[in-house]
């Protein structure tokens, strides 16, 4: 896979085909607790930008779960599919969901400090709390004054 190549995917029941163009073959996870509840366990996802398309008949709801993010999933059998910023700017696409999911290398665990002690991934990943990553997409000081 090249960068900006389109990759197709679905929903466990078919029903949610979409396209998306990962802006590269990184993966990541999720720890924190609502991802973890949505997902089952950890939210594996692939950055796609704003490139998701989903298929015209395509039954995908949304729930918003904060002030500024979404998560799509499929109306008919329930599977997880995109975490999106409530804009549509940024879409994390679970890449369980891609025909290939083995194409993504994982590097990255967010919300680390709020994984379960029960579970550890045995590669070595770039590990971001929850309060690091919210500083990351934080507003500069003094920014809407």
């Amino acid at each position: 896979m090249a960068e900006g190549d389109t990759l197709r995917g679905s929903c466990l029941c078919g029903a949610c085909g979409f396209s998306a163009q990962p802006l590269n073959r990184e993966a990541g996870v999720c720890h924190c607790g609502m991802c973890r509840k949505w997902s089952g366990g950890m939210f594996f996802v692939a950055e796609c930008g704003s490139s998701v398309v989903f298929d015209e008949s395509a039954p995908v709801k949304r729930y918003v779960s904060s002030d500024w993010g979404e998560r799509l999933f499929c109306g008919v059998c329930g599977s997880t599919l995109v975490w999106q910023m409530r804009d549509g700017g940024m879409q994390m696409v679970s890449t369980q969901t891609f025909d290939d999911p083995d194409q993504f290398t994982l590097t990255t665990e967010v919300f680390y400090d709020e994984k379960p002690a029960g579970y550890a991934l045995a590669n070595e990943t770039k590990k971001i709390t929850g309060a690091e990553l919210m500083a990351m997409f934080a507003p500069p000081p003094g920014a809407g004054e």
